[in-house]
């Protein structure tokens, strides 16, 4: 009965492993267009942006970009690593060749924890292949979405309206910060 008993468990056992490994999730997916060249699509890590040909814009903006170390001053002071960012990109868009980079050297600068930083690449009707866009109402790319314990607490949208990434980040978070501040009082 013993022997039954390991034989039904490590058969379980296997169909379990193989059940969940078929929903594995493609990270840095690349695909070619005729329109648009090479384009990443799904979830993307950051080091994806340093290979060719995203380095040809990545790298030049990214290293090229001053942060605003007021602005990062009070990201600290607010604390930007407390919250998680998803950024919805696309490799065709200038406008996420301009602000990604930028943000990608803000988030560097405060060390932000990459495990908290989600990253999608879509294509130009805004859809990644695995439906990762689905829920976030992306209408315009880039889209920089601060989230905390999993609800969206504000987004910038193609390109900040101060101006500088780290300058709307700080408005995102004071925002939400004093509204616990006001619900605690």
């Amino acid at each position: 009965m013993r022997k039954f008993s390991t034989l039904i468990f490590a058969a379980t056992l296997t169909l379990t492993s193989v059940s969940c490994s078929s929903q594995k999730t493609v990270v840095n997916r690349e695909v070619e267009s005729t329109s648009d060249g090479k384009m990443l699509l799904g979830p993307q890590t950051k080091n994806q942006l340093l290979k060719s040909p995203y380095s040809e814009w990545y790298t030049p903006e990214f290293e090229g970009y001053s942060v605003d170390e007021n602005a990062i001053a009070e990201l600290r002071k607010e604390k930007l690593s407390s919250y998680n960012l998803t950024v919805v990109m696309g490799t065709w868009c200038e406008d996420s060749h301009r602000q990604v980079p930028r943000l990608m050297r803000i988030l560097e600068t405060l060390k932000f924890p990459e495990n908290k930083l989600t990253m999608i690449g879509v294509n130009r009707k805004k859809e990644a292949p695995g439906g990762e866009e689905g829920l976030l109402n992306i209408q315009f790319v880039p889209t920089i979405i601060v989230q905390k314990y999993g609800k969206e607490i504000g987004r910038i949208v193609e390109n900040p309206q101060s101006g500088y990434i780290e300058r709307d980040l700080v408005e995102i978070l004071k925002k939400d910060n004093s509204t616990i501040k006001e619900i605690f009082k």
